[in-house]
């Protein structure tokens, strides 16, 4: 399963999105193995690039463009409650076991 993590400049935030991703699998105990993580801006970010796009909810509108299925909305990008909450939605969704 491929996770992108995007942001405006593909930089610094969407690089600790994809840790905070990283971070998340690793503690609910599923194989990393199975998941291409990934971070990138705004204008690479193509349907076809991945699986489920964790954005911050203010880039919404720039992202038009992905289906709406495979967007994951942060409120804030530094909770890491949130994070684990919405991975593991997507655990759950596509049936991968975990803690």
């Amino acid at each position: 399963m491929r996770l992108a993590a995007v942001c405006q400049s593909g930089l610094g935030t969407s690089f600790m999105v994809q840790m905070n991703i990283q971070n998340v699998l690793n503690d609910e105990g599923v194989d990393i193995g199975n998941f291409e993580l990934s971070h990138m801006d705004v204008g690479s970010a193509t349907p076809d690039s991945a699986d489920y796009f964790f954005i911050e909810s203010t880039l919404e509108t720039a992202l038009g463009n992905l289906p709406k299925e495979k967007v994951v909305l942060l409120k804030s990008i530094i909770d890491a409650d949130e994070t684990k909450q919405k991975v593991n939605e997507i655990l759950d969704k596509n049936k991968i076991n975990h803690k």
